[in-house]
């Protein structure tokens, strides 16, 4: 085996190693592993169009297109324009602060949207509660009591809007930097 072989096999090997690594996180991501697998193969290629992609993963045209999709859904892979071709390329979001950043302000926005309004919904119900004159006065207290727990929680999901601007803006850089000076 010649020299070259050799460093080409052990490049080959250290890409692998992070490509396992990064299909075994994406479940953070709600992944499949066929759709983790295509992303960290196409972490290391510039683009690939889906026929690459089927050929190098032996994956099904369907299974492919899922996985595409999703991953596109979550900002991980973008559908790029390759000048003469017919056939659609995409290429792996290589930054992992802007895949992190898109993943993660998407479903904290979904979690804080849903929530507050499931909160306003509900304390407009505990005040009808409070409120209507057949209610004892057990009722209304533990009505009451609801109504004050919802109102604290509240402050969580202001806070999770408030730490998705930051993100968004880029501000949270000032507080967590991304090249930390020691």
């Amino acid at each position: 085996m010649s020299d070259t072989e050799r460093s080409s096999i052990k490049m080959e090997e250290a890409k692998d190693k992070v490509i396992g690594a990064i299909a075994e996180t994406m479940d953070l991501y709600g992944v499949t592993p066929a759709a983790a697998n295509l992303y960290a193969t196409m972490y290391f290629k510039d683009q690939m169009t889906l026929d690459e992609m089927r050929t190098e993963l032996g994956m099904s045209k369907p299974s492919m297109s899922t996985s595409v999709r999703r991953l596109q859904e979550i900002d991980m892979v973008k559908k790029t324009f390759t000048r003469g071709s017919r056939k659609h390329t995409y290429a792996a979001e290589k930054n992992f602060f802007r895949s992190f950043m898109s993943f993660y302000c998407q479903m904290w926005e979904r979690e804080a949207k849903m929530n507050l309004e499931a909160i306003t919904e509900a304390q407009e119900d505990f005040i009808n509660v409070i409120k209507d004159s057949a209610s004892t006065p057990e009722i209304v207290a533990e009505a009451k009591k609801y109504y004050d727990q919802l109102e604290e929680s509240k402050t969580y999901y202001h806070w999770l809007e408030d730490l998705v601007e930051s993100i968004r803006s880029g501000k949270i850089f000032e507080f967590l930097p991304k090249d930390p000076q020691d």
